[in-house]
């Protein structure tokens, strides 16, 4: 074997040096690329319920360090003797999509690991159910599963919606010591720049609320819940990013949702299966544009836009959609077909309308034309809203139906009674464009804050009125006698536990209580010009900011008399109009 001279050792080593550099240069890189979400740790803050032998339980509700140690003074203990299994559930105080990280200490015996099986639940029942009991599911994110711990160390698990663990401990004849049990929650770490406050504290809690539930569904992309459709859906990203627009303003998980959503659906394909997500899809070009104004970003879909329009007018004949794939507006109105079509005429024409603006900005001269041809064919023929809340909504947006008979005759009728989560933002939009502010506030206090009540700190996937009576609270274990509102309700799919409580869909009121009660809306494209034209209701008074590509509006609203007197700051750059 030859010696190695010193200068060939030494080059060596400098050039493994800079190999090592580079390699974290690049490491730090990918990094950089995946950003946009942070992580911090959450600790329980109550101990709901333990079963069998589980001592110092109080310790898991303090904050740790993560760290094992030799030292171990304050150690939650869980013992077996024999096959009994001694658990523990916990409550992390709010919704979060996050992973869960177990901590160990030193326990006696051998230092294999120890098995645990760990649940988790957007509600009490959910975490204490089984697989399969009152619909509870794996789907999307497993919430169900066996994890083991190793002696003096950590495991962490994947992510999933929740905010309430179980934790079993499966050995016969065994103890287990844990130091500390937190979640990982991963989310945007982006400031909330938009607000509303009012003298109403419920009305301000479903704001608060409804842009809690975006923003926690503002992950890789902009999904409509974090346990279960952990996806892109279309359709449900309108109110969504309506919300996003109100409360963070731009974020680049919208136009990298929107993106995702056209490569994943070539032509003649309809996005989500569904042709009524292809026309939201323009929407939100549209809506997206008017506040960002980002034309060079709208250039690109040119291609795709142009193709999606010639598809959507190929399916109208003699003013009448006709549209095939999955025909959604969306799941309490899906079996009512009169309902469906008539939402489709009402939606086709929105979507063609907001197509002809966005061709007239990039100067589509011929493309325009076919939409306004095919737009003034089917305002010709007005299909019957069969009593549909959803289908009223639409055909008044569109101006296909008067908008004082959609809220006399349909809108108004039982008041939050057959309201969705995800169609009662259309509902509130024509309600607000029938000038019935203050019965909207009505209905969102009672419809969405009957989930607050029931202990929601995020929007559920659905909810109905008749849920109400006698119902649990989804932060207690069901008392005797008492339905379970989570684990006894829904439909379609989201029956029993499978339902989701943290779904972006339902964050409608957000929007709805910026633009109408605060009053901002964006009036020309490019967020340069905003209204201001608040309504009050029976409020006394309303403040807040909005978000512009330029800085935020800060509002205050007060009522003096029979008027509202207004104090309005906007940055140079915006010009208000009231």
């Amino acid at each position: 074997m030859k010696p190695i001279s010193l200068l060939f050792l030494f080059i060596a080593i400098v050039s493994a040096a800079q190999t090592n550099v580079f390699a974290q240069k690049k490491l730090s890189d990918q990094y950089q690329q995946i950003s946009a979400l942070s992580r911090a740790y959450v600790h329980p803050t109550r101990i709901v319920w333990k079963d069998g032998n589980v001592a110092h339980e109080e310790y898991l509700l303090k904050q740790g360090n993560g760290q094992a140690n030799l030292y171990n003074p304050h150690s939650i203990i869980l013992k077996n003797n024999g096959n009994e299994t001694s658990s523990i559930l916990v409550d992390f105080g709010k919704q979060m999509n996050a992973s869960i990280e177990v901590v160990t200490g030193m326990w006696a015996g051998n230092n294999l690991p120890k098995n645990v099986r760990i649940r988790f639940g957007e509600s009490v029942s959910e975490a204490m159910s089984d697989i399969g009991e009152k619909g509870a599911t794996n789907d999307h994110a497993v919430r169900d599963f066996i994890m083991p711990l190793p002696w003096l160390g950590k495991n962490q698990s994947g992510e999933s919606g929740f905010r309430f663990v179980r934790i079993d401990f499966l050995e016969p004849n065994a103890e287990l010591h844990l130091r500390e049990l937190r979640a990982v929650a991963t989310f945007r770490d982006i400031p909330y720049l938009g607000s509303f406050k009012s003298n109403d504290e419920r009305l301000n809690k479903i704001w608060d609320v409804g842009a809690y539930t975006v923003h926690v569904n503002m992950q890789d992309y902009l999904w409509d819940g974090i346990k279960r459709d952990r996806l892109v859906w279309v359709g449900d990203l309108h109110p969504e990013v309506a919300t996003v627009n109100a409360v963070f303003g731009y974020n680049e998980v919208v136009p990298k949702s929107l993106d995702l959503a056209r490569d994943a659906t070539p032509l003649p394909g309809w996005m989500c299966g569904h042709s009524s997500y292809s026309m939201w899809w323009i929407i939100l070009h549209y809506d997206w544009y008017m506040h960002y104004g980002d034309k060079e970003y709208l250039k690109v879909q040119l291609p795709y836009l142009q193709d999606l329009v010639k598809q959507i007018i190929s399916k109208v004949k003699d003013g009448k959609e006709e549209m095939d794939g999955a025909r959604f507006l969306d799941w309490p109105s899906s079996e009512d077909k009169a309902a469906v079509h008539a939402g489709l005429q009402a939606m086709t024409v929105m979507s063609l309308q907001d197509a002809a603006f966005l061709f007239n900005v990039l100067g589509d001269v011929e493309s325009k034309k076919l939409c306004d041809q095919t737009v003034a064919a089917m305002r010709k023929i007005v299909p019957p809203h069969n009593n549909s809340k959803q289908a009223a909504a639409l055909l008044s947006l569109v101006n296909m139906m008067d908008t004082q008979q959609a809220f006399k005759d349909v809108l108004a009728v039982g008041g939050a009674k057959n309201f969705s989560t995800f169609y009662g933002y259309y509902m509130l939009e024509a309600m607000a464009k029938a000038g019935k502010y203050q019965e909207a506030m009505d209905i969102i206090s009672s419809y969405w804050g009957g989930m607050l009540d029931l202990g929601a700190t995020t929007f559920w996937e659905d909810f109905n009125m008749d849920w109400i009576p006698n119902a649990s609270r989804i932060d207690e274990i069901v008392p005797p006698g008492k339905v379970d509102i989570h684990g006894d309700f829904g439909a379609y799919c989201y029956i029993g536990h499978r339902h989701s409580l943290a779904h972006g869909w339902a964050a409608g009121p957000t929007a709805w209580l910026s633009a109408h009660v605060l009053g901002v809306k964006v009036a020309e494209p490019g967020g340069k010009v905003y209204t201001v034209k608040p309504n009050l209701g029976n409020l006394e008074w309303v403040e807040g900011t909005f978000p512009t590509p330029y800085g935020v509006i800060e509002v205050k609203h007060t009522r003096q008399g029979n008027k509202i007197v207004s104090d309005i700051k906007a940055p140079n750059e915006v010009t208000i109009i009231n």
